[in-house]
Order: structure tokens, then C-alpha cells, then sequence
């Protein structure tokens, strides 16, 4: 679905036009996200700092100029040493080439506690690395690549694609392949250290696929073949953000339920059993549907608060006075808050929340190629 209000992503700004913007919604956003990450216990607590301990902005155009960031995640604790990424390091998936076509980026950059962006991975064409990023804390990083073989940067030629198996030296190890891998746009993990479930959503037919894995010390391997545990969500190819399908995949342990953000249905979904389930369970059940706040629910997270956050593409009901929003709202479908990461629509995708010593919230903008990191 295209509109007129939405930039095409080949569509860029001066470099100090994007300065600005970013010191504005830098200013805009601090204490919005305070009220975000935190529970309203510690708010009131009087030796609880208000003002987060970092914010940063890391450009996350690595050398070859890729561009178009949508993956975020963070190298757990447990990661082994001798990596060339550590525990903390954020990495960040890219989804177009240097000419900014879609479905053409190779690399995965990554972000340290200070200095610029540097290559964690450098693949090789024809590759469109998506938001599906996951890393094992037996040290592998998984990795959705969903082509354009042609180079068109057109989802009409995309290849069904893959999982790529990355080890902690940046290396390609291998691929995830199967037949029910069809355009893996964006992914959830469920590490138990040996043996992990990866949940796919898929671009190319609206599905969501269960990949049980064995981990071994040298690569990463399927028990069996994938299973579909959802289907019937949406789908479309579209011109501005490659596809509109179902993206954000929140996986919870305790209940075993997937929440499926699915983008054009623009609502998010509860699948029960999604863990343990051998057959399709549709769609599920609609946890939040909203059509106020959500304007194309993408990628996911779970906040510490237990509510689930999501960003929006704007391709889907569109309101200029909400552009690039991320919204948090309860797993019993009721709105709490939204923030905009960008005066222009099109910018929020990818997210990621970490739980540690403190709070860790990071959030791209690709309008801008950027990658914003608030540590409470």
C-alpha cells in the first residue's frame, strides 16, 4: 500500500539537516522513555536518578556505505570470549546497498560502548540482511537475508532467502534453509543454551514459522523441519518498505505464547502453545488493535514493565501528526504511551531492550541511518 504521504526510502537528506533532526528528537525523547522503561516505583524513589545515564546517537553506515538499518540486538553476558564482538556490543543489521536499494545489504555493524560503528559482517551479494537478528549466547548470530537477486531493490524478484549462521569471529558458518523459511523478515529467539527456538516471521506469505535448533561448538543445525504455527496475517509487496507483513515477534516462556505484530492487519496477535504446538494456530487472538496509535505495528519487544513496545512503518493508516512512532501498550491490549523517533514518517523499525544492571532501550532511525541508545 503506497501513499503520498510517505518518502521513498531513495529520498535523503543533507547531513546537516539529519544533525538537527536528531538533536530535536533527542530533546523530545528523554523523558518520555524514562516514563517508557521504568516502573512508576522506581520513578518515586528518591535516590532514583531521573535523567538516563547515556543517551547516544551512532551513525550505522559502515564503510561500504550500506544503509537502511533494521535488526538490533545485544550480545548477551554469556557470549564467549575471544569474539570480535562482547557482551553489551550492540549489532545492527542492514537492508540496503550503498544506492540505498532494498533487499541488498550485506553487512551488520557493530556498536561498542564508545567510538563509532565498525563491521562485525560482510557478506557477500546477493544478501538483504533483515530485522530477523538474534544472537546465541554459545556465540552464533542469526540472521535473516531476504534478496533482491536482481539488484532491483524490487520485492516482486525477492528470493525466499534464508538464516545465516554467523560465528563470533564475524564469519559465515553456514544457512538455515527450508521450505517454509519464505522471506524471513523478522525473528525471536528462544536460547536454552544447547538447543534454541528461533520464531520467523515471513515476508513473502504472511506465516510464522518455528525453527527448533541444536547448537553445537561449530554451527547451528534444524532437529527437524520447520513448523508453521501461524498463518493467514496480511501480506503485500510494496515500493516504499519492501513488503507489509507480519514483523514484530515477542516469544513469552512462562505462558508459551508468541504476540505476532502483523503490520497490514495492523493489530498485534496472541498465538498460544507456539513453543511446543506441531500445527498451524491461524492467526490468533487479537491482543491490540488500535487505530489511533498503531499506523503499521512492525518490529516488537518487551519492555521490564512487562508491556510490549513496537514501532511503525506508516505505510498502514497514516497520520502526519504521528510520524515514526513507537508505541507501549499491555499484553491485555490497553494503550499507555507513543513517542515519535522522528518528525518524518517512515523512520522507526527495529528495537531492542536489554535488562541488566539497568535499562538499555535502542531504537534505529532509517531515515537518517542511525542507531539511538538510552541506558537508564
Amino acid at each position: 500500500m503506497e501513499t503520498n504521504s510517505i518518502p521513498l526510502r531513495k529520498a535523503r537528506r543533507p547531513a546537516s539537516q539529519v544533525f538537527i533532526d536528531l538533536c530535536m528528537s533527542t530533546r523530545l525523547l528523554v523523558a518520555s522513555l524514562v516514563l517508557l522503561l521504568l516502573p512508576a516505583t522506581l520513578l518515586r524513589a528518591q535516590n532514583q536518578a531521573f535523567l538516563p545515564a547515556q543517551v547516544r546517537v551512532v551513525s550505522t553506515i559502515p564503510p561500504n556505505g550500506d544503509l537502511n538499518p533494521y535488526g538490533v540486538a545485544t550480545v548477551p553476558q554469556q557470549f564467549p570470549t575471544g569474539a570480535t564482538v562482547n557482551p553489551g556490543d550492540i549489532i545492527v543489521s542492514n537492508f540496503n546497498n550503498s544506492s540505498n536499494l532494498q533487499g541488498t545489504g550485506t553487512t551488520i555493524v557493530r556498536i561498542q560502548a564508545s567510538g563509532p560503528a565498525s563491521v562485525f559482517f560482510q557478506g557477500k551479494a546477493p544478501l538483504g540482511l533483515t530485522t530477523a537478528l538474534n544472537i546465541l549466547q554459545a556465540g552464533f548470530v542469526l540472521v535473516g537475508n531476504f534478496p533482491s537477486p536482481d539488484l532491483s531493490g524490487n520485492c516482486a524478484t525477492a528470493q525466499a532467502g534464508s538464516i545465516l549462521v554467523i560465528n563470533k569471529r564475524g564469519k559465515q558458518v553456514g544457512s538455515i534453509v527450508d521450505p517454509s523459511i519464505n522471506g524471513p523478515w523478522d525473528s525471536t529467539l528462544f536460547d536454552q543454551g544447547s538447543t534454541a527456538k528461533l520464531f520467523v516471521a515471513n515476508g513473502l506469505d504472511g506465516t510464522v514459522v518455528r525453527l527448533d535448533l541444536a547448537v553445537g561448538s561449530s554451527g547451528v543445525s534444524l532437529t527437524t523441519k520447520a513448523t508453521h504455527i501461524a498463518s493467514g496475517y496480511a501480506n503485500h509487496c510494496d515500493p516504499v518498505t519492501f513488503v507489509d507483513a507480519p514483523t514484530g515477534l515477542v516469544y513469552d516462556p512462562a505462558t508459551d505464547v508468541l504476540f505476532v505484530a502483523s503490520t497490514v492487519d495492523n493489530a498485534v496477535f496472541a498465538v498460544s502453545g507456539a513453543g511446543t504446538r506441531t500445527s498451524d494456530g491461524g492467526m490468533g487472538t487479537i491482543v491490540y488493535q488500535d487505530p489511533v496509535h498503531l499506523h503499521g505495528a512492525l518490529a516488537m519487544a518487551m519492555a521490564p514493565n512487562g508491556h510490549l513496545v513496537v514501532s511503525n512503518n506508516d505505510a498502514i493508516n497514516p497520520d502526519p501528526n504521528q510520524p515514526s512512532e513507537i508505541v507501549e501498550f499491555t499484553t491485555q491490549g490497553a494503550f499507555v504511551r507513543q513517542i515519535s523517533v522522528d518528525q518524518n514518517p517512515g523512520g522507526s523499525f527495529g528495537l531492542n531492550i536489554v535488562v541488566s544492571v539497568g535499562v538499555r532501550f535502542a531504537f534505529v532511525d532509517d531515515n537518517v541511518n542511525a542507531l539511538s541508545i538510552w541506558t537508564f
